[in-house]
């Protein structure tokens, strides 16, 4: 059978993702996950400065509190590999987060929106995990030659509502005000559940032959750190990759207003990059499978050194604007492909390996935030983005050499 002959047999990724309730489902609650995460995410400082009366630096202390997630997303996943239910602790994270947000819209006092981030956000992000883990388990049970492309598509809808969400934030606290704005945070974390119904978990094929076959993995088999290894290395250097993201929104405005720059240009540079993205990540699932993904996160990671180098070294438009396509190469690779490199590299805890992934954005957020700070006060704009270029290429380094040491395992 020839090639085009195993793809013109082979399903649509996208047709299975529409006939399949859980990815249908699953697709329209990272959207609304995604949407209300970010409409919240670059509004949440001016809440605290604006309607509790924190100052600038308080403010910015407060992104320190998403660190408690990683903690959260490793209990949550941790206990659901060992039940091996992946929807009830979904349930219960995109309820937190319907809280944790409505806790923050009526807070009174500065310290109520740290503390309820730090001990109830903890658990939010962890629903998107949970999902992944849902997924996955439903590929074992139904295995499809689209699995990647299934995995791409649905990831996509979590992108389409952080390209929307930041707009429809800042229009709503424009409208209505910010509190008002945090309450539809709440309410599209709350409509995470409705896609789902009451949808139960698929029993993993491993899971169901365990009564046949002693030696299949149980969902309570414990994973040991060494176990662990490849997984955190990657994660690690995913981390490095993404600190660039909290620096260029951070100084890339600023820059682009010091520079004279007019509203619809500076618009349009930063809105070229989630656009590339979206694009990319269901080409960047059928380039991986001759490429392997490893392979092509080196690339990804390589284009990250490139679009921080630009940043740093061009004053141009045009160059702005390369430099953000080049950001959507890197994304369209590290979001279409992350979660299932993770999952590949812990495969006996597919739960607690999307969640130590889908928490890692936190770390390089407060990673980003000390280096960015530090290297825009000893070097200065543009030149700070020097700093994640470096990182980058570090992070490129490292998956070359991870991909050398797995062999043919990714």
């Amino acid at each position: 059978m020839t090639m085009t002959d195993q793809l013109t047999r082979s399903p649509s990724a996208l047709r299975v993702v529409l006939a399949t309730p859980l990815y249908r489902g699953a697709t329209l609650a990272l959207f609304f996950s995604g949407l209300g995460f970010s409409a919240a995410a670059p509004q949440i400082a001016r809440f605290i400065v604006d309607e509790l009366g924190g100052s600038l630096t308080v403010a910015g202390l407060y992104y320190l509190t998403n660190l408690t997630a990683l903690a959260g997303g490793y209990f949550v996943g941790r206990r659901s590999d060992h039940t091996g239910r992946r929807l009830g602790p979904f349930r219960f994270c995109a309820m937190a987060g319907f809280l944790g947000w409505l806790g923050i819209a009526f807070s009174t006092q500065l310290w109520m929106p740290f503390a309820i981030s730090a001990l109830v956000l903890a658990f939010a992000g962890a629903a998107t995990s949970q999902l992944f883990a849902a997924i996955h388990d439903e590929l074992q049970t139904n295995p499809s030659p689209a699995g990647d492309g299934i995995v791409s598509y649905v990831r996509m809808s979590l992108t389409l509502g952080w390209v929307v969400g930041p707009v429809a934030g800042t229009f709503l606290g424009a409208q209505l005000g910010l509190r008002a704005m945090l309450v539809a945070t709440a309410i599209c974390t709350l409509a995470q559940l409705l896609p789902l119904g009451t949808l139960r978990d698929h029993t993993p094929r491993a899971q169901a032959t365990t009564a046949h076959n002693t030696d299949a993995p149980s969902p309570k088999t414990h994973v040991s750190l060494k176990a662990m290894g490849p997984l955190l290395a990657f994660t690690g250097l995913y981390i490095l990759v993404y600190a660039g993201e909290p620096i260029k929104y951070a100084y890339l405005p600023i820059y682009m207003n010091d520079q004279h720059y007019p509203p619809a240009l500076s618009g349009a540079i930063i809105g070229i990059q989630p656009l590339v993205e979206l694009i990319l990540m269901p080409a960047a699932a059928v380039v991986a499978r001759r490429t392997g993904m490893l392979n092509l996160m080196v690339l990804g990671a390589l284009f990250g050194v490139g679009a921080n180098a630009i940043f740093a070294l061009s004053a141009s438009p045009s160059g702005l604007l390369i430099a953000q396509i080049l950001m959507g190469g890197v994304w369209g690779v590290f979001a279409g492909l992350g979660i299932i490199v993770a999952q590949r590299l812990l495969p006996q805890a597919v739960a607690t390996a999307s969640a130590i992934f889908i928490s890692a954005p936190a770390v390089s957020s407060a990673l980003g935030g000390v280096v960015g700070g530090i290297g825009v006060g000893a070097a200065g704009l543009p030149l700070v983005f020097l700093a994640p270029s470096a990182l980058a290429l570090t992070a490129a380094f490292g998956l070359l050499v991870l991909q050398t040491r797995l062999g043919a395992r990714i």
